[in-house]
């Protein structure tokens, strides 16, 4: 599901690494936690500010939205990297794997409607069109980065992406994302990713969709 690509600002730091030994996959029982701090990362993020306005029901809409983007994205058809503290998730797709089958879009209609209510036709359209101008051919799909608050600006963003971004580098395969904001994408250019477009919606600020090439400096190297 494309929508959840809209990052949240200051989640990464290139500076400080997340210790490589805490990073782990996320798994089931994982799920709720997980969904609680993404939805206290993506508070403040414009694009969902802009789809649940109402600050006293966001954080719940933001909830059921992530439940469902960790289960039916990233446990059912990617990866989801995590650390013991689960203070931060990276939800991913593999080659091929970014568009979410019909069957499965049918099946989570309840929990989107759930987590958007009267607001579903804005958030319908926004994931329309933001899944209209996804780059097509193989590449990693990063649809969510979120770091709990008191954690953001310490590594730990760059962290639990540097997995994937290795398997991208090994396989000489881009990765893509779509930042919400000027900050966020700073320093997601500061991983390599680049702006290769923008998607403007509301009148808020743009999505900015980024595309990092793969790093063969090293590929053959003695």
């Amino acid at each position: 599901m494309a929508l959840s690509s809209v990052t949240a600002a200051a989640q990464i730091s290139q500076s400080a690494a997340a210790p490589s030994g805490s990073l782990r996959r996320a798994i089931a029982a994982d799920v709720a936690q997980l969904a609680h701090m993404l939805a206290s990362a993506f508070n403040d993020d414009p694009a969902f500010e802009w789809l649940l306005p109402n600050e006293r029901k966001r954080p719940a809409g933001l909830r059921r939205y992530f439940e469902m983007e960790l289960r039916a994205v990233g446990l059912a058809r990617g990866s989801v990297w995590t650390n013991d503290e689960l203070t931060g998730a990276a939800i991913s797709t593999g080659p091929g794997k970014w568009r979410v089958p019909p069957r499965a879009l049918a099946l989570n209609g309840p929990a989107f409607t759930r987590a958007f209510g009267v607001r579903l036709p804005r958030a319908a359209t926004l994931l329309a069109r933001v899944e209209s101008r996804h780059v097509r051919g193989p590449h990693h799909y990063f649809a969510a980065i979120g770091v709990a608050p008191a954690q953001q600006g310490h590594g730990v963003g760059s962290g639990l992406m540097a997995p994937t971004l290795e398997l991208c580098d090994q396989a000489g395969l881009p990765a893509y994302l779509e930042a919400s904001s000027e900050r966020s994408a700073a320093l997601y250019e500061r991983l390599g990713f680049e702006l290769i477009g923008e998607l403007r919606y509301g009148g808020t600020q743009p999505l900015r969709l980024m595309l990092r090439a793969p790093n063969t400096n090293e590929q053959g190297a003695p």
